[in-house]
């Protein structure tokens, strides 16, 4: 059974920072771009960074400068470094792969179930 496994969250101060990953595990053949996405309360959910199997990134305006995605291809993780953190990037952070599980399957969405990641004093 194909599944997303976050960790990394918890509380930390204004200006610090927090490391985020998530591994793929089960039977995968392939793994295409891989995303973070956050929900701060009574918000929607919104694209923080998104990374490609080639490693080509893309961020949220409010995140650039900031946070840093990366990936370990070999071991099917997705990373987050967030720095220069501020109370308004509390929020749910989960991710997303695009992963088949055969060769014989199209690529499909994967989500983690999230953790939370506070920033406050």
């Amino acid at each position: 059974q194909v599944q997303l496994v976050e960790s990394g969250g918890g509380l930390v101060q204004p200006g610090g920072s927090l490391r985020l990953s998530c591994a793929a595990s089960g039977s995968i053949y392939s793994v295409g771009t891989m995303a973070w996405y956050r929900q701060a309360p009574g918000k929607g959910r919104e694209l923080v960074a998104s990374i490609t199997s080639i490693h080509t990134t893309n961020y949220a305006d409010s995140v650039k400068g900031r946070f840093t995605i990366s990936r370990d291809n070999a071991l099917k993780t997705v990373y987050l470094q967030m720095d220069r953190l501020k109370p308004e990037d509390t929020a749910v952070y989960s991710c997303k792969a695009d992963l088949s599980p055969s060769i014989y399957d199209f690529g499909k969405d994967y989500w983690g179930e999230g953790t939370l990641v506070t920033v406050s004093s």
